[in-house]
């Protein structure tokens, strides 16, 4: 499993949510405190935004906690939307290109939790991926594929309901190839405009998920796990619950990929 934080709103500087904090994303690789895995070190990854569509993207293989330019990039950076995630791999190889988040085009993405026996359905999913999105597929897991599909499904034009679908596809992929857990969800995504995120669970385990507006920085922090031990005003996103912000608004609404129908066969 893995931990993540995302940021939107007022400009900061990136080592506001990644390294300063007492429970920074930084500290949480080395010891989560909501997660199965307390050490997350098989690499880290940065999108950020700002004057253009595309996301910048900085990933490593190496622990959050020992590289140096990423100290160095997140002390100079300042960005009104960030995602930022320390991974902690469920099979999948340690290399740069499986490092989340995710960019194609103007959209990012990154996911704490897992598809249930992958590894086992892989060709499957990669061929769920259509033509013209195959070319954004650097690396061999879940999470990427995941990603690419809800693109295909319709990112652009309705995030919940494209969501939604990419996770039924994969969710019915695991229950008829793969294992349990089938799926487990917690991700984050942005168009560099609006921050999403969504949680959900096959079972009665789903990857925490808190969000949190800040007055000091006039913006919103959407986590894996609050920034400070102890600090107020930290909502938890409801298991089933996907969240929209954007400058002006903040939308609670319902995560249902059950509601999509997908069987196996559609799946691939």
């Amino acid at each position: 499993m893995c931990r993540w934080a995302a940021y939107l709103g007022s400009p900061i500087f990136l080592e506001d949510v990644i390294c300063r904090p007492g429970h920074s994303l930084v500290a949480q690789s080395q010891q989560a405190a909501e997660c199965k895995t307390r050490t997350n070190g098989d690499g880290f990854g940065v999108a950020w935004y700002d004057t253009r569509a595309e996301p910048g993207l900085y990933r490593d293989v190496y622990p959050a906690w020992s590289d140096t330019n990423l100290r160095a990039l997140a002390h100079q950076v300042r960005s009104g939307l960030f995602l930022s995630h320390v991974r902690a791999s469920t099979g999948s190889a340690i290399s740069r290109n499986n490092c989340h988040p995710f960019a194609a085009g103007r959209w990012s993405f990154m996911h704490n939790g897992q598809v249930g026996g992958f590894d086992s359905f892989r060709r499957h999913g990669d061929m769920c991926i259509p033509d013209q999105l195959y070319q954004h597929r650097k690396g061999a897991t879940d999470s990427e594929v995941l990603f690419l599909l809800a693109l295909n499904e319709g990112l652009d034009h309705d995030p919940l309901a494209a969501m939604e679908r990419a996770v039924a596809k994969m969710e019915a992929l695991s229950r008829a190839r793969g294992t349990t857990p089938h799926m487990r969800l917690s991700a984050a995504f942005s168009d560099g405009e609006r921050l999403y995120a969504a949680r959900h669970s096959s079972d009665h385990i789903a990857p925490s998920l808190y969000y949190r507006w800040s007055a000091s920085h006039q913006g919103w922090a959407v986590v894996s796990e609050p920034l400070e031990q102890n600090q107020q005003g930290w909502n938890e996103l409801p298991a089933g619950g996907f969240l929209t912000l954007s400058q002006d608004k903040v939308l609670v609404q319902g995560f249902e990929p059950a509601r999509q129908r997908v069987t196996p066969d559609r799946a691939g």
